[in-house]
């Protein structure tokens, strides 16, 4: 049997990635950070009866190389086939969607109008959402830059791509612009380990996290950050 606990944090303390650039999991600065993925670093780290250290990132990138490099030894990441090469995932336990955001005057008014010869879509670098249209999309060209949808309205792009509800608020904030309501992808959210761990220790962290999403947790911790409209995941198979 697995001694978790040497396992998922070796050195005696869980170090964990909070990636501050995905406003639904994670609010605050470096110096506070706090959201749902702050809290379930909490409840893995009380489970194993040990200190948690926080580690901030401002895109999920960054928190993707911490983890592989060994920087961190636990991470909160989507759940994509070019990630799944190099880390290990538990069952999601929040989905959020993807959306497009166009000029109010486009005449794309559904998901499936943005894959065409000619054009282009702005895109956050290394994001979920960059990962899977790059390996879906096969004639619009992405645009990559630090958030998609700033490089969208900076470079007078036809597509910025993002999550949802930051998505809906800069539509909010910026006149000429909607939202194509119906999602590109689904964003599963999950607890991220290195690839090395063995399947009990990945075993012992996704029935936390499926204990924690049963109990209403995850719920508790997404309404008292201020995200009430995110989408807890569905039981795991």
């Amino acid at each position: 049997m697995t001694d978790v606990r040497d396992v998922l944090a070796p050195r005696r303390v869980l170090r964990a990635s909070i990636n501050l650039g995905n406003p639904v999991l994670a609010q605050g600065d470096a110096e506070q950070p706090r959201g749902v993925t702050v809290d379930l670093a909490r409840a893995i780290a009380d489970a194993l009866g040990v200190p948690l250290e926080l580690v901030c990132f401002d895109a999920a990138r960054h928190s993707f190389e911490a983890l592989t490099s060994g920087r961190v030894d636990v991470a909160f990441l989507a759940v994509e086939p070019a990630r799944a090469e190099q880390v290990a995932f538990t069952p999601p336990y929040v989905v959020i969607d993807g959306v497009y955001v166009v000029p109010e005057a486009s005449s794309i008014t559904s998901a499936s109008d943005v894959d065409r010869p000619g054009l282009r879509i702005g895109v956050k670098r290394g994001s979920a959402y960059d990962l899977f249209l790059t390996r879906t999309l096969e004639h619009a060209e992405l645009v990559r830059g630090d958030e998609g949808v700033d490089v969208y309205l900076a470079d007078g792009l036809d597509v910025g791509a993002g999550i949802r509800q930051p998505v809906q608020r800069f539509v909010a904030q910026h006149s000429g612009q909607r939202v194509v309501t119906e999602r590109f992808m689904q964003i599963r959210q999950a607890v991220a380990l290195p690839r090395s761990c063995p399947p009990d220790a990945v075993g012992y962290v996704a029935d936390l996290v499926e204990r924690r999403r049963a109990d209403g947790s995850i719920a508790s911790w997404l309404r008292a950050s201020g995200q009430p409209d995110a989408e807890v995941a569905p039981p795991a198979a």
